[in-house]
């Protein structure tokens, strides 16, 4: 509390106007992120979905929306979204995979909310995995940042879905000498000593989402 009067917040006004700026802001910065993110009430009711979470709830791989209700594809995944809510209910983290036999699986993190009273209802986080790392923003402004070309930007978001030079080549229809060309010169632009290095820098940037179109949720 002594910090907060050092910076000139003890009064309650700016303190509001403090809380009301961030409120306001912290739906903004959600959904910048590459992570879908959505807070629920008791019964899987929705209370906030992100932009990647409203678009993955939109195409409704593994999980959308009846209602206002999230609603995973099959009776045993709705069981297992909703144990998982239960023991977030009971303050426990837990991870959860829905359609788990299918390439379009969902990984998701269910994290339990504090609330301030007692009788608040439990409310929980749920956290998607992010699909792919190529999928971030960041990779154009990696990109643009070492001063790579279009092709080199496109041939790093392939080796980043952990294809090979050949497969690259067959993608691109171009020789693997071109290919290797290529990498070359980004792990040169880019100082890194070998693809492992460059894909792995890549895979730790800050997850900032693409620009995706708001699609309507089911």
């Amino acid at each position: 509390m002594d910090g907060l009067l050092d910076t000139g917040f003890a009064d309650s006004g700016l303190l509001a106007e403090a809380a009301a700026g961030l409120g306001s802001g912290l739906a903004s910065l959600l959904d910048e992120l590459a992570y879908g993110l959505v807070i629920t009430a008791p019964g899987a009711a929705l209370l906030h979905a992100n932009q990647a979470a409203r678009h993955e709830l939109g195409r409704f791989r593994a999980l959308g929306l009846a209602g206002n209700t999230l609603r995973p594809r099959s009776a045993e995944d709705d069981k297992r979204l909703h144990d998982a809510l239960a023991h977030a209910a009971d303050g426990k983290r837990c991870f959860v995979t829905l359609a788990r036999q299918q390439e379009a699986g969902l990984t998701i993190a269910v994290i339990p909310l504090r609330s301030e009273g007692r009788l608040a209802p439990a409310r929980a986080a749920l956290v998607f995995a992010r699909a792919s790392v190529c999928e971030s923003l960041m990779l154009g402004f990696f990109a643009r940042s070492h001063g790579l070309t279009a092709t080199e930007e496109h041939v790093l978001g392939i080796l980043c879905q952990g294809h090979s030079a050949p497969d690259i080549a067959v993608q691109m229809k171009v020789a693997v000498s071109t290919v290797r060309s290529h990498v070359r010169s980004l792990c040169a632009k880019t100082r890194s000593s070998g693809v492992r290095e460059l894909v792995n820098r890549v895979a730790v940037l800050p997850p900032v989402a693409p620009a995706l179109r708001h699609e309507r949720m089911h």
